[in-house]
């Protein structure tokens, strides 16, 4: 009769210790998982803040281009041309700006679903607006 409760407890010892390793086992995939969606937000909010660069940027390159156009014959000319430099060259900043934070290398990261853009695509785009704003800029001192 004394083998019966030791095997008993046994069992309910061999029972416990499984249903311990497999909520371990859970627990290990939910921590997982948590690092992949944080990874995700991470590359998302990275995305966010080079949209908001590039935003600015065109916001900015077309205030200089307005500026021009609305301060003319309002104001002497010297403040019509520096106001208008100053806004497209504020634009030209934020557009490098905006792909240096993209492209930037920070802690490496960790395993995603969410795949990234592609970094000669953001090159391309910024390059383009980089010179969109300075023939705009050429443009405006010359004529």
């Amino acid at each position: 009769m004394s083998d019966t409760p030791r095997g008993e407890l046994a069992g309910e010892i061999a029972k416990d210790a499984r249903r311990v390793a497999e909520n371990v086992e859970k627990q290990a995939d939910t921590a997982d998982r948590r690092t992949v969606l944080a990874a995700d937000r991470t590359i998302l909010a990275a995305e966010r803040t080079y949209a908001a660069w590039v935003r600015t940027g065109l916001g900015a390159l077309a205030s200089g281009i307005g500026a021009r156009a609305l301060l003319q014959g309002v104001v002497s000319q010297w403040l019509v041309m520096t106001t208008t430099i100053m806004l497209l060259l504020f634009a030209e900043f934020c557009f490098v700006a905006g792909i240096w934070r993209q492209l930037r290398p920070v802690a490496p990261a960790p395993e995603t679903d969410t795949p990234r853009l592609p970094a000669a695509l953001l090159v391309g785009f910024n390059a383009f607006l980089v010179i969109l704003g300075i023939a705009v800029m050429i443009g405006i001192l010359v004529k």
